[in-house]
Order: C-alpha cells, then sequence, then structure tokens
C-alpha cells in the first residue's frame, strides 16, 4: 500500500480554498501503480457472484472498467445528466453547495446483477450512496462497494452503512 499511497498527490486549495484534493493522476499515469491498485481493489470480491461493475462519472470509469474486465463481468457507468443517449433512470442528491444527478440507461442491469459499485474516492458518500440507489432503483442488488482512497475525516462510510465498503488507502 506504500507504494500507491506516493503515487496520490495533495493538492492544496482545488476545488477551493481550504480543501486539499487527493489527485490520482500520478497513480493512474503510472502502470506498474494503476495495475497494482486494480488487483487490490477487486481481490476482496474475487470468490463473490459479481455480475457487473458499476463506475461514477468520471475517475470510476478508470477503475471500475478495469475491475470489470479483470473479472470478466459487465461495466455500466453511471453519468452526469445529459450524456447518455437512450432512455434512463435518474437519482438526484444534495452535495455541500447544489445538487447533483446520476443516470444509467433503464436495461443497464439485468433483474439478477450483483454490482461491485467503484469509484476513486470516498468522500461524504453522496455520491456514492446516489449510485447505489440507482443501481437498486433498475433492478439490481449492490454486493458491495470499492474505493481505492477514503477521506475517513468526512465520515462517508456513515452514508453507507448498509452496503460493504472497502477501501484501499485510507487519509
Amino acid at each position: 500500500m506504500e507504494k500507491l499511497i506516493t503515487k496520490i498527490r495533495d493538492i492544496p486549495d482545488f476545488p477551493k480554498p481550504g480543501i486539499i484534493f487527493k489527485d490520482i493522476t500520478p497513480l493512474v499515469k503510472d502502470p506498474t501503480s494503476l495495475r497494482l491498485a486494480v488487483h487490490l481493489l477487486m481481490q476482496p470480491f474475487l470468490e463473490r457472484p459479481i455480475t457487473a461493475v458499476a463506475g461514477m462519472e468520471a475517475r470510476g470509469f478508470i477503475f471500475g472498467s478495469l475491475v470489470a474486465w479483470e473479472l470478466g463481468v459487465s461495466f455500466i457507468p453511471l453519468r452526469k445528466p445529459g450524456k447518455l443517449p437512450y432512455d434512463v433512470q435518474s437519482v438526484s442528491y444534495d452535495l455541500e453547495y447544489g445538487s447533483a444527478s446520476l443516470e444509467a440507461h433503464i436495461d443497464a442491469f439485468e433483474p439478477n446483477d450483483r454490482v461491485l459499485l467503484i469509484d476513486d474516492l470516498l468522500a461524504t458518500g453522496g455520491t456514492a450512496k446516489a449510485s447505489c440507489e440507482l443501481v437498486e432503483k433498475l433492478g439490481a442488488t449492490v454486493e458491495a462497494c470499492a474505493f481505492v482512497v477514503e477521506l475517513d475525516f468526512l465520515n462517508g462510510r456513515e452514508k453507507l452503512k448498509n452496503y460493504e465498503v472497502f477501501s484501499l488507502l485510507h487519509f
């Protein structure tokens, strides 16, 4: 894990003063670190009945699609509004300042799908919780949620208390 921690860069005052942004760009730039992160992220779920991986826009696409490929299951993108060309289902959620929504095609999941939800970072948990709700609204089951980084001090895990949560790195 130490190798991965060294690949997470702190960007002070982004996107606003007082925030220290955890930048994963150095991690995804390094093929060895990216491969290690993907393998460690999927390790707890290798023997589980996962049939699909869902990733949140945008960095969840990176890790989610790679994990889906390694597991040999489908990848479902959870997108911001207006990005998908077919009929969609959506879920709205509150942010610190305002609100946001996520969408997926109405036929994204099969009724018996067991979904591993993946994103790069768990902060306050709002996006992850909305993602779980969207998966369930579309008739699938959330098997677990997995994150590369978890910001423990923001207590995002509390919003996901009804789900299994796994994170590689904790800050």
